[in-house]
């Protein structure tokens, strides 16, 4: 954390600095710049190994790809060499289960040393005992918006100083220790940032944008950030809610908006949970939501990926992956809530219990606002459609087998190989879907079908059905009508801020008028000046 950068935002307060325990750690860079981090960090690991030091190793590396990689060319390597001392490898990221991921705290046995596979988790967030040398790729996956097409790219990019140190200071935790970076000391001076770009620059700020509208900012563009978000940013979050009809057209809070405010998701879901209410299929959207607040519920442990896509497929319904949620969250019910079921069927039972936490939450905000929880039964059509009018502006049409273009921007979109409706054999002409994400490719992340006549309905200002015999002449009428309706709201809204800039004015005027200067050292007359009072 920069702290003269807090404490300057904060008016030049005074920062207290609270050392930690720390040890001496040798920090060594690497000679050359390194074209292979996994092929470097293995090679540095065995030669950790093979001296007669104790201590385990822990190895910084971008994603769980890269961790699975790692584990298996040591695994290979130590085979290979005669008479080595057996080593305990064991990775750690955030699709493992939880009986795996917590082995790396378990006090390995006498004399066998421990080489932990990290991503960025063991950075700050959790401390592993006894490590004293640090293996540092230099590199660490970070998910940065894109707001002209709406997207998230999950990608890699090179470490901040900042986060360097915090990685070679892990050595130094239970005594003096050594960290290897993988990287030469002038990339390190010239080409690492000093610190990681604020998140606030890089994601979706709709959820941020909706919260400051409720408090009252008028002018989002002059606000005091202390990291001010890119404009283009906030100009695609003001839109977005403008889209779902948190905001009115000169961009104040309508009364869904302050509804949709009072949840504690992204407006998207705050608004389909409001008009399932309307919809009568409050209880199954509310499980949606709830499933789409926690990270992946399904994992595939190395070795039994396809027993567990077997075992994936049976949930799946064919038109949606919302739906999929759905059926699984309401299959674990019925089991009575099991941990073992969870554990046969490869899903995380953390997950599901979080999900189990949040539902109950969000109905308790739903109570609150006199909204009723309504079940649809089994006509599960009118959550797809309910999913269509939160989702519409994130639609996309059929181009290929298996790929899609996004209806308003033309940016293509693929359905993930994990996904309900992938592989279906018949591949719905509409969909819509949660959220866009770029790894190898641009995927979808929880795509449900949707009919192309719901779009129309749903999302007028983009879509309308486009029908034979009719001209354009109606639509441009239209068109001019909502123009004409959008200036006059803007000419009472400059009217309205004008009348308040008056009357804060006179407020002020009136003030001075009747405020007295009092000197210090003079008592105020409390009582007037005549005699006998």
């Amino acid at each position: 954390m920069d702290s003269s950068k807090f404490a300057t935002f904060f008016g030049n307060v005074p920062t207290f600095e609270i050392p930690g325990r720390t040890f001496p750690v040798d920090i060594m860079f690497s000679k050359n710049t390194c074209e292979d981090y996994v092929e470097a960090a293995v090679k540095q690991a065995l030669q950790v190994h093979l001296t007669p030091n104790d201590g385990d190793i822990l190895i910084f590396m971008p994603g769980q790809e890269d961790i699975e990689v790692t584990c298996a060319v040591l695994d290979e390597r130590l085979t290979e060499i005669d008479n080595a001392p057996s080593l305990s490898i064991l990775p750690i990221y955030s699709q493992l289960p939880s009986d795996l991921q917590a082995k790396i705290f378990q006090k390995s046995p006498e004399g066998l040393r421990k080489c932990v596979v990290a991503t960025n988790i063991a950075e700050t967030s959790l401390t592993v005992d006894g490590i004293i040398y640090v293996i540092d790729s230099g590199y660490c996956k970070l998910k940065v918006y894109n707001p002209r097409i709406g997207m998230d790219a999950l990608q890699i990019y090179p470490i901040s100083q900042a986060n360097a140190n915090q990685r070679s200071g892990r050595a130094g935790r239970t005594g003096p220790g050594q960290a290897f970076r993988l990287y030469t000391q002038r990339q390190y001076k010239d080409e690492l940032l000093p610190l990681t770009v604020p998140e606030i620059q890089r994601t979706n700020l709709a959820n941020t944008v909706l919260l400051l509208k409720s408090l009252g900012v008028v002018d989002l563009l002059q606000f005091h950030f202390m990291d001010p978000p890119p404009q283009d940013n906030i100009l695609n979050s003001l839109y977005q809610l403008w889209i779902l009809g948190a905001l009115d057209h000169t961009g104040a809070l309508t009364p869904l908006g302050r509804q949709m405010a009072e949840f504690p998701l992204d407006p998207p879901q705050c608004q389909m949970l409001i008009v399932s209410c309307q919809m009568e299929c409050s209880a199954e959207v509310l499980i949606i939501v709830s499933m789409l607040s926690v990270p992946s519920i399904f994992y595939r442990p190395k070795g039994r990926e396809e027993e567990a896509d077997g075992v994936r497929e049976k949930f799946q319904v064919p038109e949606s992956d919302h739906l999929t949620y759905l059926h699984v969250y309401l299959q674990w019910k019925q089991n009575n809530y099991s941990s073992n079921w969870c554990n046969e069927h490869f899903i995380h039972v953390k997950a599901m219990r979080k999900v189990r936490e949040v539902r109950q939450q969000l109905k308790d905000i739903l109570v609150q606002q006199k909204l009723v929880v309504k079940s649809c039964g089994n006509d599960w059509d009118i959550v797809r459609k309910c999913i269509c009018s939160a989702y519409f502006y994130q639609a996309a049409r059929l181009k290929g087998i298996g790929e899609y273009v996004n209806l308003r921007t033309g940016m293509p979109c693929h359905l993930h190989p994990t996904s309900a409706l992938y592989g279906m054999g018949t591949t719905p002409d509409y969909v819509v879907y949660h959220e866009l994400v770029m790894t190898a490719k641009e995927y979808m992340q929880c795509a449900t079908a949707v009919d192309g006549y719901w779009l129309a309905e749903l999302g007028p200002m983009f879509f309308s059905v486009k029908e034979t015999g009719r001209s354009g002449r109606e639509k441009k009428k239209q068109a001019a009508e909502h123009l004409k309706e959008m200036e006059t709201q803007m000419q009472l809204a400059q009217e309205q801020m004008e009348e308040q800039k008056l009357r804060v004015a006179q407020r002020e005027e009136q003030l001075a008028n009747k405020q007295e200067i009092i000197t210090p050292g003079a008592t105020p007359r409390r009582t007037p000046a005549r005699i006998g009072l």
